[in-house]
């Protein structure tokens, strides 16, 4: 499964009322360390196997999302589950603390 883009038009359906876990990464294309953390976000997308979902926000796409998680720097890392933000941190981290998280 690859990532999702969570938007505003979206984030209900694929984020509040997923059966699943779902990790947001929120970046943007001028962050370096978010282009940096890019590829394992893909790579925990595609090893997921239905078992969480995997969603990507662009913060400058997105603002009013970002806002709703208070994000203030990026790359951040948010999982929700039932609804509810169960976890979340701020800056690149290896894949293993990535997966924990979940």
């Amino acid at each position: 499964m690859s990532e999702l883009t969570i938007t505003k038009e979206n984030f209900e359906a694929e984020v509040m009322q997923s059966k699943v876990p779902v990790l947001i990464d929120f970046w943007a294309s001028w962050c370096g360390p978010c282009r940096m953390l890019s590829p394992v976000i893909s790579e925990i997308a595609e090893e997921s196997e239905g078992k969480f979902k995997v969603g990507k926000v662009n913060v400058d796409e997105q603002e009013e999302l970002a806002a709703q998680f208070r994000v203030s720097s990026i790359p951040t890392l948010v999982v929700v589950k039932d609804g509810k933000v169960t976890n979340s941190s701020v800056g690149v981290r290896p894949k293993a603390q990535i997966l924990a998280m979940i």
